[in-house]
């Protein structure tokens, strides 16, 4: 009998849907019943992931935990969630739970070492880039990570907040694609979405090495433990 994926949503709401979108896209079920059961908890109430790392914000974990425990109570036997930022906070949410957390970027570094990715470029929020998460664990895959300047940043972060979490999707691409373009001047084998709301715009980008979304690796790896796909 398949296993039952719980998510940890809400942050943010259009990066919850996005992520449950893979699951059902990538799950090989060929009738309704055949998918694997989903519990979502998209909880808006969670407390801004960067503000709290880097301006002493509200801190988000009891409200994140409340949401683990939720859905724990509602029978998940694993749990994920979207957010880069918020695996800030991954370790003190873990020792309260009785069931498996995967870690989304944990899973994205072994994936680009499977690939033999030897030099990453990271999209991602501020919170994320100065908390290290990816630094940490893409060190460790042995791979070389390439952060932005704090001009390209801006616009990486303007992109998140103004654009797709204020849900105005119809703006100038261009100046993204002018910071891919300069990650792939400095020699980067590969791009990573490191914020959940970047695979929902990054379509409409050009970029012909590897594109690491890290939405679509944790999807994979919530099925396959859920037995979906092997």
């Amino acid at each position: 009998m398949k296993k039952t994926i719980g998510l940890i949503g809400g942050m943010g709401p259009m990066a919850t849907c996005d992520l449950m979108r893979k699951l059902v896209e990538l799950d090989p079920a060929a009738t309704d019943q055949d998918h694997v059961r989903i519990m979502v908890d998209c909880n808006t109430n969670i407390p801004d992931r960067t503000a709290a790392i880097l301006e002493g914000g509200a801190d988000p974990v009891p409200a994140m935990l409340d949401s683990a425990l939720r859905l724990q109570q509602m029978g998940a036997d694993v749990l994920i969630m979207g957010c880069n930022t918020a695996h800030y906070f991954y370790d003190r949410l873990v020792p309260s739970l009785q069931i498996p957390f995967l870690h989304m970027i944990r899973e994205t570094a072994e994936q680009a070492r499977a690939l033999g990715i030897r030099r990453a470029g990271l999209l991602s929020t501020d919170g994320t880039r100065r908390s290290g998460l990816y630094d940490r664990f893409f060190r460790e895959a042995d791979i070389e990570l390439l952060t932005l300047e704090p001009a390209d940043q801006a616009v990486v972060t303007s992109v998140i907040y103004d654009q797709v979490k204020a849900g105005r999707m119809d703006f100038d691409i261009e100046p993204l694609q002018q910071v891919v373009d300069g990650l792939a001047g400095r020699g980067a084998e590969a791009v990573i979405l490191g914020c959940t709301e970047l695979p929902v715009v990054f379509p409409r980008i050009c970029f012909s090495a590897h594109v690491l979304d890290p939405t679509e690796i944790l999807a994979r790896a919530a099925l396959r433990f859920a037995g979906a796909l092997s």
